[in-house]
């Protein structure tokens, strides 16, 4: 039964992924592309109409051309209510929802819903991490559910 439950998350998982939306070039580089800040959304893969927009920094150059570079530990998230909300399954209280390489090896983007269940109300948190050293930075947007559309908590 774990066994099922592990598969359907990481499906669940699969399904997140990032959309891009759009971006602005923030510095020019002479070779390679420019430094800018990249748009994009993520559906929650676990909760119907629940869309978050997230921008960051992406670096250029050269070795963000190959791949090679560090993208900034910054970003901003924002998400709502975009369709009628309907909850798939039992949530837990936290969950990570999506995670993203933004570094080749050690620094992943990640978003982490969470569920406030006196408020009935879906918060969502992004940050970066390191392998060694994380960092502060750190954004949360809410979405409120409607009372007749009660949060359902895994057991």
């Amino acid at each position: 039964m774990k066994q099922a439950a592990l598969l359907l998350s990481l499906a669940a998982m699969a399904g997140a992924h990032a959309e891009p939306i759009g971006s602005v070039d923030t510095a020019f580089k002479l070779i390679g592309p420019d430094h800018k800040i990249v748009v994009d959304a993520y559906d929650d893969p676990k909760v119907g109409g629940v869309a978050c927009y997230v921008s960051r920094a992406k670096t250029g150059g050269i070795k963000g051309a190959i791949g090679l570079a560090e993208d900034k530990a910054e970003a901003s998230i924002a998400c709502r209510q975009v369709g009628p909300i309907s909850i798939k399954q039992p949530l837990p209280a936290q969950e990570e929802v999506f995670s993203e390489r933004i570094s080749l090896v050690f620094k992943r983007l990640r978003i982490v819903r969470m569920v406030d269940l006196q408020r009935n109300t879906l918060v969502y948190l992004t940050y970066s991490d390191r392998l060694i050293d994380g960092s502060p930075q750190n954004s949360i947007t809410a979405v409120p559910v409607a009372r007749e559309t009660p949060i359902a908590m895994k057991k």
